[in-house]
């Protein structure tokens, strides 16, 4: 038996398609034949009809046709499914033959080409004598035919062709060779898949008309094959679902039969080829659950039906085919567009496939371990006269057999025989390997890590197997990573031992060195023995010895394995192997920390490196160094003892590299840091510690910053969770898991020895420059040199701030924006112990807020550090947040000449502006000045001086000035008329005399500025007297260009008789003026209502008194009328 028997044929596994043969092409020397055949074949699009078409000669032989039984009644059958039957219907029985012949209607020589057309088609049919098979004439034409009905001649000639051919007039086509070639193929080949589904439809009713004549009792077998024979035609007719309703019958009927040690494996072979059909086209049906539900019912079926012990790798081997060959059908589902999930993939089937190859590699190493003098025999009992079974699932010995007693017990043996040996020559670790890689795909597909890492295992350890050591480290190493990071010591540990195998028997000393180390560690299950025998094997390798082989080693593979440890030591180079341990867990743990997470540079920097072996023997390493970020600290750390190999696993508890298992030992270094590494950080970037003789062989364990390895993170999260409570240790000793790593320590300054003193008077006024008087004085025990000054505002701060900050060490000068916002390294010189100076700081803030102002003071001084003089730069910081406010508070309104509030201006009449200057320090101002800059359209009624002069204003107290102003006409101005500035000239009234003087300048709101038709105002007393006349004059002035029409009218009060014009109309002429001259008479005193003036203009209604009374007053003081003075009175008095 051959070891792919157990693969699926072709014809199994694709798609059944309809098989058509086309006749009467010359392919090779006629192009027009060549055309024709490529649109037939080429660039098939999924669109186009299922067929399979093949090229044969007119007189190709047919497969023989045996004649029709008449009777079933004394027939025995020999088997289920002949091996042939399928690929027969496939590709050599077709469903229809077409003849292709070239003739046109038109053809003059009509009779003759008739003949011979006709002559071909019965060579066809003859060739096909007794088969159902269709037979169709295409004819080639050169022109393109007139539509039916049109043409009489092809009507006529048509006829008679299909008389002479014995057709119908569906069979026959004509194919004009134009240029829409691929258009009329495409609609042959619809034509010929009708007919090619009415063979197959025949083929099936001819099938099942056979059932009639079958019975259960002898003609088992034979339910199986015609159903089985339905289903596949029904297939080729694309009819899927029938299809799938009769392989659904056949496999039930399969389960069925007698099932006996001598037809088990053809029962087991046609349930698994039904099986495949039936879950392939549910696949197909994109139902996938009925898919997984049948193949689940097919395993549970088949699982226990081993059949022969002595052959039981057989059935494992069926078992592993049939999970592959679903997972395939799973997995080209997927690729077709169906979903699957984590749980529910092809890479599960793959493994199941794997597992069972796994289990026939076992069986066959139980029952194919036959003696090196057990020879094949001859003549082969597993050949056969044809070179094939004749029916599936037979045995090549006993074909066509049904009997359940064997009739040549000494055949049979032989034949079990035969198929052992040829078993023992299969390669069972490629087949396990391709299964297992076919499954990790899958799992990486889906996101599974650890199914992935569990089957990359069994490759490595197949590869160990198959030796083919390279592969297996590889796959090995790398699933180790995920094992320690999670912490599956058991798992790892078995994972090392194969790896130790693999780098032994390959000879690889890193390899080799780097599992031993592991091994020998914490994390490493293995008994002490166990790990006595590894470390004695490192040790020997460090010698340039060669190691003991590993247990449980191939022989053969061993003793190759010494000759290239033989040569390894023949060489006898010196051999420095550094291990890189933060991917690993070695036998050597580390820690390092150093004592302050700061030191200042004039202190000793001090770290402890911990160490702790976790050998089994004490062991003694040759050197250990530690290595920094700054490379010039590395020889101030570094610990070496000269020893011979032969002394590494000595116990000398008096050397300080030997280390006993278990216990920690702790060295402490010491440096002096260097000045120009203040402000930098010093990091541990490693720590070397070195077994073995750097002269000869040696190992380089190397630590990754401040120690720790592949499993530090998870034990330090456990320790820290635990609440177990850690034994008491002596004083010289500490817990392993209380020491924290702390590697990188930063050197700071020396701390200073001066005093920084701020002296102001907080808030400071916007603009001013604001005073802080800063004070330094030494506390140092020696002068103290390059003494130098920052300050000004703090960086880091808003942008906007340091725009609108200014400083400087100036005060009689007013800053700009060419100072900066903070001055850097102002030289300051030298102090002595105990002496101090003063540095006056003027800072201008341009905005109000707050605002944090730093002072920096550094300087020089030497010092001693461990009998090492150094120069030390220290400084001292202070920082103050000074709040910035408004000096004052400036308010301005228009009045009237009448003080009465204005909305908006009327042009050329006088109105007042009023400023009030309102104290918001809380300190005294002096206001020095004031000045008002009116704008071009602003003019001034009197003179514009200061009426604020040398004022001093206290917190709350205000200052007011008034100025008189009118503005002329502008016409319609959109958004008001610009009044012009208001500046103010101030400072504090504590400031020196010479503190420049601020000046603010306050932007005067725009206003409205109206014209007026008409314009009155009143010339009359301050103040009337009872019953004394009071002359009143109302000028009225015409502002427009037009001649006004007046009426005016005085109403009477009760508090005032008068003479004059009470009604009069009157013209004022353009930009003139009428006056009105009326004698008021006040009769009491106080407080009165002055005679209404009413005017009314005709031209402008809108001109109401309301806005009259604006210009003119409306009330008057009287006072009472006095007494005679006589001089009899004064003498009274």
């Amino acid at each position: 038996m051959s070891p792919t028997q157990w693969d699926f044929p072709v014809e199994l596994c694709c798609r059944p398609m309809a098989f058509v043969t086309l006749t009467g092409l010359d392919v090779v020397y006629n192009a027009v034949h060549r055309a024709v055949w490529d649109a037939f074949c080429a660039n098939r699009r999924a669109d186009r009809v299922p067929i399979s078409f093949k090229v044969l000669p007119g007189d190709h032989e047919y497969p023989k046709c045996r004649p029709k039984r008449t009777s079933y009644e004394w027939y025995i059958p020999k088997g289920i499914l002949k091996t042939g039957w399928m690929n027969k219907h496939l590709n050599l029985v077709p469903a229809l033959v077409v003849v292709f012949y070239e003739l046109d209607w038109d053809e003059p020589q009509w009779k003759e080409k008739q003949s011979e057309c006709a002559t071909r088609v019965e060579i066809v049919r003859q060739s096909l004598q007794g088969r159902n098979t269709k037979v169709a004439v295409v004819l080639i034409q050169k022109k393109t035919p007139l539509p039916p009905g049109e043409d009489v001649i092809a009507s006529e000639r048509a006829a008679a062709l299909c008389n002479a051919c014995e057709l119908s007039g569906k069979s026959l086509f004509v194919l004009p060779h134009t240029d829409h070639l691929v258009g009329y193929i495409i609609r042959l080949e619809n034509a010929f898949y009708e007919h090619a589904q009415t063979y197959y439809y025949t083929e099936i009713r001819r099938v099942k008309s056979h059932k009639e004549f079958l019975n259960k009792t002898t003609h088992q077998l034979l339910f199986v094959r015609h159903q089985f024979k339905i289903a596949f035609f029904s297939e080729l007719k694309q009819d899927t679902q029938n299809a799938l309703k009769n392989y659904r019958t056949a496999y039930n009927l399969v389960h069925e039969l007698r099932a006996h040690e001598t037809n088990i494996l053809e029962i087991k072979t046609m349930a698994g080829f039904i099986n495949y059909k039936i879950c392939r086209l549910c696949f197909q049906h994109n139902t996938p659950l009925d898919a997984i539900a049948q193949f689940r019912k097919h395993i549970d079926l088949c699982k226990k039906k081993i059949g022969s012990a002595e052959l039981s790798f057989e059935h494992a081997a069926w078992m592993s085919k049939q999970f592959q060959a679903f997972g395939d059908l799973f997995d080209e589902a997927i690729k077709l567009g169906l979903t699957a999930i984590q749980t529910q993939n092809p890479g599960f089937y793959y493994q199941q496939a794997a597992y069972y190859a796994q289990e026939r590699k076992q069986l066959t190493k139980t029952l194919c371990n036959h003696e090196a003098t057990v020879i094949y025999p001859s003549p082969d009992p597993l050949e056969t006269q044809t070179g094939v079974l004749d029916f599936y699932g037979q045995r090549s010995w006993r074909q066509g057999v049904l009997s359940f007693d064997l009739s040549d017990p000494e055949k049979e043996k032989v034949g079990v025989l035969a198929i052992q040996l040829k078993e023992r020559s299969v390669v069972h670790s490629e087949i396990i390997i391709t299964l297992l890689s076919n499954a990790v795909a899958q799992f990486k597909k889906y996101k599974c890590p650890r199914m992935k890492s569990h089957l990359m295992v069994q490759m490595g350890e197949e590869y160990y197997y198959a030796k083919d050591y390279t592969k297996a480290l590889k796959l090995l190493d790398y699933v180790m990573c995920d094992y320690r990071s999670e912490g599956w010591w058991t798992l790892l540990t078995s994972i090392l031992t194969t790896a130790l195998k693999c780098a032994y028997l390959m000879a690889q000393l890193k390899d080799y060195i780097t599992y031993s180390l592991e091994l020998l560690g914490r994390a490493s299950t293995l008994k002490d023995e166990q790990k006595s025998r590894i470390e004695k094997n490192l040790i020997s390798v460090l010698m340039n010895e060669s190691p003991d082989p590993e247990p449980d080693c191939d022989i053969s593979a061993v003793k190759t394995a010494q000759k290239l440890w033989a040569d390894r030591v023949s060489l006898a180079g010196s051999g420095i192997f550094t291990v890189g341990v933060q991917h690993f867990v070695p036998f050597v743990q580390c820690k390092t920390k150093f004592h302050a997470p700061s030191f200042h540079v004039d202190v000793p920097v001090q770290l402890d490196i911990y160490l702790k072996a976790d050998c089994p023997h004490p062991i003694r390493f040759s050197k250990l160094c530690v290595s920094f970020n700054n490379q010039e600290y590395n020889q101030f750390c570094v610990i070496e003892e000269a020893s011979k190999a032969s002394e590494v696993l000595e116990n000398l508890n008096q050397e300080k590299m030997c280390f006993v298992p278990g216990k920690t030992r702790k060295f402490l270094f010491k440096f002096v840091a260097k000045t120009e590494d203040v402000g930098k950080k010093i990091e541990i970037t490693s720590v070397d510690l070195i077994l073995g003789n750097e002269t000869g062989r040696c190992v380089v364990l190397n630590w990754q910053g401040g120690g720790g390895d592949a499993a530090s993170s998870q034990e330090a999260l456990q320790a820290s969770r635990s609440f177990k409570r850690r034994p008491k240790l002596p004083d010289s000793e500490v817990h392993w898991d209380s020491i924290v790593i702390q590697a990188s320590t930063m050197i700071i300054t020396r701390v200073p020895n001066i005093s920084v003193r701020l002296r102001h008077e907080p808030p400071a006024l916007m603009n001013e420059m604001y005073c802080l008087v800063v004070t330094v004085q030494s506390h140092e025990k020696t002068q103290i040199r390059d003494v130098k000054l920052t300050a000004g505002l703090k960086p880091g701060q808003d942008a906007n701030l340091t725009q609108k900050t200014h400083v400087t060490l100036h005060g009689a000068e007013l800053c700009d924006d060419s100072h900066p916002a903070l001055l850097t390294d102002v030289p300051v010189g030298e102090l002595h112990p105990g002496e101090q100076l003063e540095k006056m700081l003027y800072v201008r803030c341009g905005t109000v807020g707050s605002r944090m102002f730093l002072v920096f003071v550094s300087y020089l001084i030497n010092t001693t550090v461990e009998d090492k003089e150094i120069v030390c730069r220290c400084h001292k910081d202070e920082t103050v947040t000074i709040e910035t406010v408004f000096p004052f508070d400036v308010a301005v309104k228009f009045v009237s000449t009448k003080f009465e509030h204005l909305e908006r201006v009327y042009a050329d009449i006088p109105f007042l502006l009023m400023t009030d200057i309102l104290s918001a320090s809380p300190w005294a101002l002096t206001i020095v000045s004031s000045e008002l800059q009116l704008a071009p359209s602003m003019t001034p009624v009197d003179q514009l001086e200061s009426q604020v002069n040398r004022v001093v204003l206290q917190t709350g107290e205000s200052a007011s000035e008034c100025f008189c102003l009118q503005c002329p006409s502008l016409g319609n101005v959109e958004g008001g008329v610009a009044t012009g500035r208001y500046i103010i000239s101030w400072k504090r009234t504590s400031a020196m005399g010479n503190t420049p003087v601020i000046s603010t300048v306050i932007i005067l709101p725009h206003v409205i500025v109206e014209n007026i038709p008409l314009h009155v105002n009143a010339d009359l007393p301050s103040f009337g007297r009872v019953r004394e006349s009071l002359p009143v004059r109302y000028h009225l002035q015409n502002k427009t260009s037009l001649v006004q029409d007046v009426e005016i009218s005085v109403e009477p009060s009760d508090a005032f008789m008068f003479s004059g014009l009470k009604q009069i109309r009157l013209r004022i002429l353009p930009g003139t003026e009428q006056e009105m001259l009326y004698n008021f008479y006040p009769l009491m005193a106080g407080y009165q209502q002055l005679p209404s003036l009413n005017v009314n203009l005709l031209r402008f209604p809108n001109f109401t008194n309301q806005l009259l009374r604006r210009f003119i007053p409306t009330s008057i003081f009287v006072k009472p009328q006095g007494r005679l003075v006589d001089e009899n009175s004064i003498a009274a008095a």
